[in-house]
């Protein structure tokens, strides 16, 4: 059964950083709940190549192929570096694409804007049109760390230290923020037989996806393992379902050089502190093997 309904949402992802991103790409794009109004290809900082946010466009272009939707769904470029300071916007059709969306929506329309990677091109949207912080847009980032010391490990949280300033740009703004910390997108686990057991062999796309996750793990985990965290995905199981997860309301902080949070603007922002994991795995999975049939 079709929705009569859908979620206007854009998706702003670090595509080709690690191997998680391309689930819930795909995941939204099969959704027919969400209207996708674009996928901004962002960086993800220069630790592993000096253009992170061109890999991430092949990225998504890859995908769109493999759904054989290159032809349908806008893709923009993000900014290929953060922020300069806090003050200064690092333009980008990504960041002008979300600005144009903004301009749509509507109390009984809002837009979505999903964060897989670091905050830059939402923080540009800010500083280039200022008023986008009072329409209805609810942000959606994936980063930084859980509050009240619970944290899965140390050291700057990689979302939010790939452009510490925009985080504190969107923190500061008082635009309405859903932030999903580490330790919740961490529990977002599924397993090699898992994967090759429920969606594996169903298509080209599936096949691939199963793929990256394990070639990228072989890589770069140091240690032995037959899992992945697929933590980008909560964001897409928040906009199919909002009320799919446990909030907290707390007050807006900033974030230190260190990536330590410091006292801030106090706008209250929502902490996910759950999200229904079942819902979001069994609902992809069903997707995902669907679209192989369908495209058999």
């Amino acid at each position: 059964m079709q929705p009569t309904r859908r979620r206007r949402v854009i998706i702003d992802t670090d595509a080709k950083n690690e191997a998680d991103d391309q689930y819930a790409i795909v995941h939204a794009l099969l959704s027919p709940s969400l209207d996708v109004r674009g996928l901004v290809a962002a960086h993800f900082g220069t630790r592993r190549t000096t253009r992170s946010m061109a890999e991430s466009r092949e990225e998504i272009d890859h995908l769109l192929d493999l759904m054989d939707l290159r032809e349908t769904v806008t893709v923009a470029n993000g900014a290929p570096t953060p922020i300069p300071d806090e003050q200064t916007p690092e333009d980008s059709d990504g960041a002008r694409l979300i600005v144009a969306e903004s301009r749509l929506a509507s109390p009984a329309d809002p837009l979505y804007v999903a964060f897989l990677g670091p905050l830059t091109d939402m923080a540009s949207a800010i500083l280039l049109d200022p008023d986008i912080v009072h329409r209805p847009v609810v942000v959606i980032w994936i980063g930084g760390v859980g509050y009240g010391g619970v944290e899965t490990y140390p050291g700057v949280e990689f979302n939010l230290g790939n452009d510490i300033p925009a985080a504190n740009v969107v923190f500061d703004s008082g635009i309405t923020l859903w932030q999903v910390p580490s330790n919740v997108y961490a529990q977002v686990s599924v397993s090699y037989a898992e994967l090759e057991e429920r969606i594996g062999g169903t298509s080209p796309l599936a096949d691939y996806l199963i793929r990256q996750l394990v070639e990228w793990n072989e890589t770069y985990h140091p240690a032995p393992i037959e899992s992945r965290s697929l933590g980008d995905s909560p964001a897409v199981s928040l906009m199919l379902y909002p009320h799919g997860g446990t909030f907290r309301v707390v007050p807006a902080p900033r974030f230190g050089r260190e990536g330590h949070p410091v006292p801030g603007s106090g706008h209250p922002i929502r902490v996910t502190e759950s999200v229904d994991v079942r819902f979001l795995i069994e609902d992809m999975f069903a997707k995902i093997r669907r679209f192989g049939r369908d495209h058999t």
